[in-house]
């Protein structure tokens, strides 16, 4: 049986991570990493140094999910690379353990009903589109580049005396979209 490592996080300097250490103290944890971030950021450097530290065999705990993932698509992400590496996870409020059979279908529940969100949004982002096209629209960010530009472009490339980095800071748009249009891919951009 591997080591059992905790992991705590408080989005704010004002805010206290004892209540956590605590409780991953009192769950038999030989090692506890700590963020102070924000659950959005992806900049969590205990998190990673933790990630480098677990062998397989160890166990991860949280005083509770939210301290690990920042949504739920991220903390199923994050269990199943946990998973992958043969390291169990475990959250202590929710009572959840990864290494039991019921855990992991616990687990496996989460990461269905996750998917099928991802699903619902889909089809309703598709059915939007679809019903935006019936009626006319087109969707998706204008072209920075008008037929002048476009015409602009060719005449200054043609010339042979311009870099394409020249042409783009010239016409105000950047290289790559200069580079697409004077290949031949007009529609890009």
């Amino acid at each position: 049986m591997g080591d059992l490592l905790g992991y705590a996080r408080v989005s704010t300097q004002d805010q206290t991570v004892e209540l956590q250490l605590d409780a991953l103290e009192a769950a038999g944890c030989r090692r506890v990493f700590v963020d102070r971030a924000s659950g959005a950021t992806d900049q969590r450097v205990e998190l990673a140094k933790l990630f480098d530290h677990v062998r397989p065999g160890d166990t991860v705990v949280v005083w509770r999910l939210d301290r690990l993932g920042r949504s739920l698509r991220h903390l199923i992400d994050t269990v199943n690379s946990l998973a992958d590496r043969k390291v169990g996870f475990r959250s202590l409020t929710e009572n959840i353990d990864t290494t039991t059979s019921g855990g992991k279908l616990v687990f496996h529940i989460f990461g269905a009903l996750a998917e099928f969100e991802r699903e619902l949004i889909s089809e309703r982002t598709q059915a939007g589109l679809s019903a935006a096209r019936s009626r006319g629209r087109v969707g998706g960010r204008p072209s920075v580049m008008t037929p002048h530009k476009i015409a602009t472009a060719r005449q200054m490339d043609e010339s042979g005396e311009y870099t394409w980095d020249a042409i783009a800071e010239v016409i105000g748009v950047s290289r790559s979209t200069v580079y697409r249009h004077l290949l031949g891919d007009d529609d890009a951009g």
